[in-house]
């Protein structure tokens, strides 16, 4: 079991260590860097990739000790995720069960709760989706309208989510729900088995060929009182665990970038349409994705994951990922008309630009970014309502 007194906190050492590993890991046929959601067809690679890293202590490694973690500082974190993104691969099976269900149960659960849901989350066993936005309701999410109302032998649920990551693979869903009137301290915070009577799951299909994203129906959905994690009302406070584990891996994605910016430079070449024009764009990204590096290992040196510049660099990395992207419009000409499905580098690089043009709406979309940005950071006057 890997844990941060076992190595020095020297970043390069960290990064020497996971780069050995990672390079010399038996790798399941199959396996691809499929970012935080696996599709159907990644989910027995990626279990097995994850075993694997249990079995050598490289999982849950924010997780106390106590409860299979490794306790490991947020620079130990990063830097892992970041040398995983460098492998082109997943540094496990998917992002919600350990990075945000699993600080939720850990700090709001009780034993029972801890008890049932950790050690299958840790071992991979278990996939869980995330329940919070609703089609009126995304990136605010005092706004949703998914009721929970109490009965004799727990709670009824009534309502409809929308870009649920991997639900129609996952075992148990974590659910966002209103519990009273009150915007923020009207909410509570649920466990719900997606195989209960009265959800459906519809997968929707994106413009890249993919179903990560999902629609999830609760019909009159009757969960255990032991559903509820936490108190009643305390769903909002639970939801900012969740929402702050994300800002994390924000720099692992700047390797993805880096990347990506050398296959367009490829590609352009190959192409012979590096022209001047082309050239100076292709600088100002690779600019603009250094200062992202830089800004958050800024960040995880302060190891304070409510720091200011973890706001930023969610704004920033959405818009340069889908400045990126739409490089590969750029480069490719005509063929970026290609169908995104296939196995071409030219359906790649449609893939990517598709995929970053989402980034400026998923996790929160860039307007609301600014908002929090402008009113909790530098304290101006809250946007007319």
């Amino acid at each position: 079991m890997v844990t941060t007194s076992d190595v020095a906190e020297d970043i390069e050492e960290l990064r020497a260590q996971f780069r050995e590993f990672l390079a010399n890991a038996p790798k399941p046929q199959g396996l691809r860097n499929y970012g935080p959601t696996p599709t159907a067809d990644d989910i027995a690679p990626g279990r097995a990739w994850h075993k694997f890293l249990a079995a050598n202590g490289y999982v849950c490694l924010h997780w106390p000790v106590r409860h299979g973690g490794a306790d490991a500082s947020v620079a130990f974190q990063a830097t892992f995720a970041e040398e995983c993104a460098r492998a082109a691969v997943p540094r496990q099976l998917a992002i919600t069960a350990i990075d945000l269900v699993g600080p939720v149960l850990i700090e709001f659960g009780t034993e029972e709760q801890k008890a049932r849901y950790l050690e299958p989350i840790r071992l991979g066993d278990d996939i869980w989706t995330q329940l919070f936005s609703e089609p009126d309701a995304g990136s605010d999410l005092a706004g949703i309208r998914t009721k929970a109302e109490k009965t004799i032998s727990g709670w009824r649920i009534n309502g409809q989510k929308v870009w649920s990551s991997g639900a129609n693979s996952a075992k148990f869903g974590l659910l966002l729900a209103r519990t009273g009137p009150e915007s923020h301290g009207g909410l509570s915070m649920f466990v719900v088995p997606m195989d209960a009577e009265g959800v459906s799951v519809r997968p929707l299909q994106q413009m890249d060929g993919e179903s990560k994203f999902n629609e999830v129906f609760l019909d009159n959905v009757d969960l255990p009182a032991d559903a509820l994690i936490g108190e009643p009302g305390q769903g909002w406070r639970i939801a900012m665990v969740t929402l702050g584990r994300e800002r994390l891996t924000l720099g692992s994605h700047a390797v993805v970038m880096f990347e990506l910016h050398h296959r367009l430079v490829q590609a352009a070449r190959a192409r012979d349409a590096l022209d001047p024009t082309l050239m100076r764009a292709m600088i100002r990204l690779w600019i603009r994705i250094w200062l992202l590096r830089y800004t958050w290992q800024r960040a995880i040196d302060e190891s304070d994951l409510q720091s200011s510049a973890f706001s930023v660099l969610k704004l920033m990395t959405s818009e340069t990922d889908r400045d990126l992207g739409d490089l590969a419009t750029d480069v490719l000409g005509t063929d970026a008309c290609v169908d995104p499905s296939g196995g071409s580098e030219e359906a790649e690089l449609v893939r990517a630009m598709l995929v970053g043009r989402a980034q400026t709406i998923l996790g929160g979309t860039s307007e609301i970014q600014r908002n929090i940005l402008g009113e909790r950071v530098l304290g101006l006057p809250k946007e007319p309502r």
